[in-house]
Order: structure tokens, then C-alpha cells, then sequence
């Protein structure tokens, strides 16, 4: 048995609208969540107010809290739909208990987490060396579907900068692709 026969066989579909939250920061939520259909927005809120967005999520993609899941602690960050989602929520601990007695099972819980690992590298790699029009242009290169899907405001906390400065970034990108039509 492979991970996604796993899910089949002990996931629950859960089923939200445009909106509403799957777990909120200080949640206690155990589970991770397979995308089966929608979008999704992983984001924190300071102590002051500020909301940065962690990530957005698509069809296929794999989310959960590990802390909470794994430590027992609370969730580190909310994650909302963007859109109607449909998703296959598998607890955590019966994931793990598979794994135990299960080779098959326990490579793709290894391969999910290189997958979390390098997602989180490319992260920090891309705030840390890579200018705020570099990783627009990145989005819209690796996720065109998110400049379509994704408000302004979102996608400028995802880039870590003001709407003001994404406009500006989108005004520059536009008229490079344009000298570069003629």
C-alpha cells in the first residue's frame, strides 16, 4: 500500500467554501490535508495585527501543521481557502503508525518530507537572496495561475512587500515583456 492508497482507505474528504479555515493559528489540528480541488493560503498573524503569508496551496499539494501533528503543540499558522476546496484530511498518527510496518508507506512519508524540507529551502533561499521583482517573476513563471487567482494584497505579503511596490514590480514586468514583443 502507497501513501495516496493510505488516504483512500483512512482519509476523510472535507469540504469548505471560499472563506473558511481549515485550522487557525493556536489550534490544536493533528492532521495533514492532500488538495484534491481549490486554493488555499497559509499565513501567519503577528502579535501586532500583520498577516505574511507562509504559502498557497493548489491541487496535489500536501499541508499540515507539523508541530501540531507531530509535537502536540498548537498550530503555528492559519491556512483559509481562497476558493471551494475539497480536500482529504488524514490524521497524522495513523499516517505514522502505518509507517512504522510499511516500507512503501514509509518512503513516501521520506519523500513528503523532502518534498516540506526543499519547499522550505527554496523559501528561504528566495527571501534571502533573491529580490522582491526575482520572485514575482519566479510566481509567475512556476504559478502563472496564481497571479490570476490571488489578490493584490495577498500576493504582496506572500513577496514580503507593500501592494504599492508589487504594483510597481507588475508595471516594470509588463513593460519589459512589451520591448521585448517588438
Amino acid at each position: 500500500m502507497n501513501f495516496h492508497q493510505l488516504l483512500q482507505l483512512e482519509g476523510v474528504t472535507v469540504v469548505k467554501d471560499k472563506g473558511e479555515h481549515i485550522f487557525m493559528q493556536g489550534d490544536a489540528d493533528r492532521s495533514l490535508y492532500f488538495v484534491q480541488l481549490g486554493l488555499l493560503k497559509a499565513y501567519y498573524i503577528s502579535e501586532d495585527g500583520k498577516e505574511s503569508v507562509k504559502s498557497f496551496l493548489l491541487p496535489n499539494d500536501i499541508i499540515g501543521s507539523l508541530s501540531s501533528a507531530y509535537l502536540k503543540r498548537d498550530c503555528s499558522f492559519n491556512l483559509i481557502c481562497l476558493e471551494p476546496t475539497t480536500l482529504k484530511k488524514i490524521p497524522f498518527d495513523i499516517l505514522h503508525k502505518y509507517s512504522k510496518n510499511n516500507l512503501e508507506i514509509a518512503s513516501d512519508m521520506i519523500e513528503l518530507l523532502l518534498l516540506f524540507a526543499m519547499k522550505k529551502e527554496q523559501r528561504e533561499f528566495e527571501f534571502l537572496c533573491m529580490s522582491a521583482e526575482e520572485r514575482f517573476c519566479r510566481i509567475a513563471e512556476a504559478s502563472p495561475v496564481l497571479l490570476e487567482k490571488v489578490t493584490q494584497n495577498d500576493l504582496s505579503r506572500y513577496l514580503g512587500i507593500t501592494p504599492v511596490g508589487l504594483s510597481r514590480i507588475k508595471k516594470r514586468a509588463h513593460n519589459k515583456a512589451n520591448a521585448l514583443s517588438r
